[in-house]
């Protein structure tokens, strides 16, 4: 059992599963090509479910979100500290490598691709309508149910990582489906972060720049909201 792999494997499987989903919906002469939102959110939620269920099988927390860990650190008597930098740097990682197997896996799709927008939507997020303000406190909301709802399914309460896959699947589907549309709903800093990094090494045929402009949002956000959420659980 060990924290690092557990949480390294669990975020690469999320994200193999999640860009995976897009990939298959935006990239041309898919299978599944064009075939919608519905499909993606469902998706991610399948994601979400393998990543926590083999994360915590494996050793680690079933995080699998540098935000939910910094929240728990900060507000959770019942979590190690100490993991934090162990349990963020393999999210990181995972995510990293998780996307370059999907581009692996969709390479012929990749250069069948023209839109170079679409190409970049599967590794990270972007808002329908870029504004600042408004784009920080959707991913803010977002993560913040996420946290917050995740909280209150968990047995204790207080300890994350011991929450069962299926609820907080579904509290993602949920989330993707109430309040993905404006931003894409990242919730979480390694899921949007990594792969972006992953989409700026890459040799990808015609891509655009990975929107760094923007990429500091879905990471701010989200840990904002994933704090806020814990100190308010806490609080009540």
């Amino acid at each position: 059992m060990n924290p690092f792999l557990g949480e390294f494997i669990g975020t690469m499987l999320l994200i193999i599963m999640g860009d995976g989903v897009v990939a298959n919906v935006v990239l041309n002469k898919t299978k599944g090509n064009n075939s919608g939102w519905i499909v993606i959110t469902f998706g991610w939620a399948m994601a979400v479910f393998l990543g926590v269920f083999a994360s915590v099988k494996l050793g680690g927390g079933g995080h699998l979100n540098p935000a939910v860990t910094i929240a728990m650190a900060a507000f959770n008597p019942d979590f190690d500290s100490s993991l934090l930098p162990t349990y963020v740097g393999a999210q990181f990682a995972g995510a990293v490598v998780g996307a370059i197997v999907v581009w692996l896996a969709y390479k012929q799709h990749f250069d069948e691709t023209t839109d170079s927008n679409a190409k970049l939507a599967v590794f990270s997020t972007g808002p329908a309508i870029r504004n600042t303000a408004y784009n920080l406190i959707t991913e803010g909301i977002g993560t913040f149910i996420l946290v917050f709802g995740a909280l209150a399914m968990s047995k204790p309460a207080s300890a994350l990582g011991t929450l069962e896959a299926l609820p907080v699947a579904l509290l993602i589907l949920g989330i993707g489906l109430s309040l993905g549309g404006p931003t894409g709903y990242a919730i979480n800093p390694a899921r949007d972060l990594g792969p972006r990094i992953a989409h700026f090494i890459l040799p990808i045929r015609n891509k655009r720049d990975s929107d760094w402009g923007y990429s500091w949002i879905p990471v701010v956000g989200p840990v904002i909201g994933a704090l806020i959420a814990a100190y308010l659980f806490k609080l009540l």
